[in-house]
């Protein structure tokens, strides 16, 4: 600054919950990050440093090995099964009206969760803190569902790593393979992408199926990828289809969904998004290059961390997942894509008391009861997404599992109600 003696800093705090940490930077080094020039408006300043903030909160928040997890009331190392708890989520729930405090206790979960750093809570209290926040969101808005209440406050000031990676990216179809690469950095999910000449879908699948993930988180997945391209693109992008499972219990929702999406929710085994690929690479106004190149070294370590610290029967769980609807089942090629030996893999799953056939029944079991709690779909529909050659191949399987036919499964579960949470 003219006059001055010495150069100035901008100091910039960063709010709770890192009360401890502030950034310093030169005017000139904040403009040269940010590509930005003397000639910037005062309200483009002010995002950039917004922008410097939430860098620091990334890569605080990037620190994910040795983290407090809530399970069963013990601390231990975080697992690829836990889910991450983002503190920015106290500040979005604000501003859409939803108090944390009472979420908090519908869910009894400790009081100040969303004050502490690096938290991590197992499926059982992640949906639990999901279906309080719904029952809290009701309460205070019975006519407008959860997932939309937070979507009319989601904007690009909010400080959560999903949506900031997402919306340094260049358009849609980099924002969702970034997604897709780092998610299970923040939950134990598989976000798939497949590409056609016309258009592009995405599903969302769940490393675990021992329990199904209530209606309003599954909700609030598709609303949040739409918003992501909304607010990137600051255009009205619409949906070619959007499905979730059972959506026909969500009945009295279902307008306001249709109004949001721009197209009816149909009901479908996964939740999925369809968009053109001409809203996939739609260009975001909101893309920076040298922020992500900034963090995404960091995030990159993390992963590899993170697969150092799964055991073997996780990580083969998590790419039979994704290889099971194919058919490709065999050991030689999740070895291949485990990038290790059918020796070493057998080894391993043996010292953790395993083997590659338990695995992989263990997982087609979880994935049959969800199928058959919570959609509509026939034994043959079924044995097909479960990799079997045929209907009959999978109900002999499934009755050395449990005991029980899947058409007994079934009748148990339509006449007791159970499973169908949207």
């Amino acid at each position: 600054m003219a006059g001055s003696s010495s150069i100035r800093r901008a100091v910039i705090p960063v709010p709770s919950p890192l009360p401890s940490l502030c950034l310093q930077f030169t005017p000139a080094s904040l403009a040269q990050h940010a590509n930005s020039s003397r000639n910037t408006p005062i309200n483009a300043r002010l995002k950039l440093a917004r922008s410097a903030v939430a860098m620091a909160y990334l890569a605080r928040y990037t620190q994910l090995v040795n983290t407090v997890s809530i399970n069963n009331s013990t601390t231990r190392q975080a697992k690829t099964l836990d889910y991450a708890i983002w503190p920015g989520w106290r500040l979005l729930m604000q501003d859409a009206g939803i108090a944390s405090s009472p979420v908090l206790r519908r869910a009894q979960l400790p009081g100040d969760l969303f004050a502490r750093q690096n938290v991590r809570l197992d499926s059982v209290n992640f949906f639990k803190l999901w279906i309080a926040i719904e029952a809290e969101a009701e309460s205070n808005n019975p006519g407008l569902p959860t997932a939309l209440q937070i979507a009319k406050v989601m904007s690009s000031d909010w400080f959560d790593p999903e949506l900031f990676a997402a919306l340094c990216s260049a358009n849609l179809a980099g924002a969702l393979d970034r997604i897709a690469k780092y998610v299970k950095l923040i939950a134990p999910m598989i976000i798939k992408i497949d590409r056609s000449v016309a258009h592009t879908t995405v599903t969302v699948d769940f490393m675990d199926h021992t329990l199904t993930p209530p209606a309003v988180f599954l909700a609030f997945k598709l609303v949040f990828f739409v918003q992501l391209a909304r607010l990137a693109t600051r255009s009205p992008v619409q949906p070619l289809r959007v499905s979730l499972p059972s959506i026909g219990d969500e009945h009295h929702n279902a307008q306001a969904y249709q109004h949001y999406f721009g197209i009816a929710v149909t009901d479908a085994p996964l939740t999925t998004l369809v968009f053109s690929n001409e809203d996939m690479e739609r260009p975001f106004l909101t893309e920076n290059h040298k922020m992500w190149l900034f963090f995404e070294p960091s995030l990159r370590q993390r992963l590899a961390d993170l697969d150092k610290t799964a055991s073997m029967a996780e990580r083969v769980r998590g790419t039979l997942l994704e290889a099971i609807p194919a058919g490709d089942v065999s050991m030689q090629s999740v070895s291949r894509k485990l990038a290790v030996s059918v020796r070493t893999l057998q080894r391993r799953l043996q010292d953790e008391g395993t083997s590659f056939q338990q695995t992989l029944d263990g997982l087609r079991q979880s994935l049959a009861h969800h199928y058959l709690r919570n959609t509509e779909m026939s034994s043959a529909e079924i044995s097909f997404l479960l990799g079997f050659e045929d209907s009959n191949s999978f109900a002999r399987a499934f009755q050395v599992w449990t005991g029980k036919t899947p058409h007994a499964v079934r009748l148990t579960v339509d006449a007791l109600g159970e499973g169908k949470f949207i």
